[in-house]
């Protein structure tokens, strides 16, 4: 049986590339989502949001969306870049 020791010096790299990897995966929203275009339902999901009020961002032209036969798809890029220029401060 091989035993390896682990050093302090080695736990404090492994923790600093950890918090660094950890760091850049929550800043990269839209590289870090797997599907670029979402269905209305994973929309409202998403939102939290009602059909109705998916319908009414539609119509105002405040979400843009690609129709495919009868599903509508938006683009997730687009629904990152809503959240922030509609950000309070």
């Amino acid at each position: 049986m091989v035993i390896d020791i682990v050093t302090k010096d080695e736990l404090e790299t492994f923790r600093i590339k950890l918090l660094n990897d950890l760091k850049e995966l929550i800043s990269l929203p839209t590289a870090n989502h797997e599907k670029p275009w979402l269905k209305s339902g994973e929309v409202r999901k998403l939102l939290n949001i009602s059909p109705s009020t998916l319908q009414k961002l539609r119509i105002k032209g405040i979400l843009c969306y690609t129709r495919v036969g009868t599903i509508l798809y938006y683009k997730y890029e687009d629904i990152v870049k809503i959240m922030e220029n509609n950000t309070i401060e």
